[in-house]
Parts: structure tokens; sequence; C-alpha cells
């Protein structure tokens, strides 16, 4: 098995903003639907390694509808999800943002 890496910065947007796909072309939404549920679902990788370096943060929405929405949207057990994601950010906000998103979906 190998590790899959996603960096959000040159793979889908510098400015991921908004929920949902209704608020515009780098949402939360299609950065799930699009990127992060097909790469977790997928059983032939390890980890998914998502890389938010370069990236500026356009608010909470985005991630919570990104991670959270795998747990609601995409039926994705919380532990599964957790077990195989590595973040990879500057902030440790960030990473502790997107665990509590996961966790409280």
């Amino acid at each position: 098995m190998s590790d899959f890496n996603i960096n959000v910065s040159t793979q889908f947007s510098k400015f991921p903003a908004g929920r949902y796909r209704t608020d515009g072309k780098n949402s939360g939404q299609r950065f799930r639907e699009e990127f992060l549920a097909p790469a977790i679902k997928n059983n032939e990788f390890n980890k998914v390694i998502i890389n938010f370096d370069g990236v500026l943060m356009g608010g909470s929405s985005f991630l919570e509808e990104s991670f959270g929405g795998l747990v609601r949207e995409e039926k994705i057990d919380a532990n599964t999800i957790i077990n195989k994601i590595v973040i990879v950010a500057k902030s440790a906000t960030l990473k502790e943002q997107i665990l509590s998103y996961i966790k409280n979906a």
C-alpha cells in the first residue's frame, strides 16, 4: 500500500472558502466530494496526506464541510478518517480544528 498526497494549494486552491458548491468553485463540498472522499475510500492508500502549506484559509465553513462532511455525508467512521489522514500544516490550530470537526460530526 502507498500513501496518497493532496497538496491543497496546487491541486485545489490557494483560497479555499465556502461550505457548498453554490458558494463557489473552491467550496468544502467540492473538496470533499472530488478529493478527500475518493482518496479515503480507496483501500489501496495507507495514508492520505493533506498538505495545507501555501493555503490562505477562507473560514471554518470550508473545513467543517470538507472534514465533518466525511462523517455526515459520506458515512465514513470518524476513527477511520482520523487513522487514515495526515494533516501537514504550519498551524497546530488548523490540525486541531480539523480533528474537532471530524469528532463532532
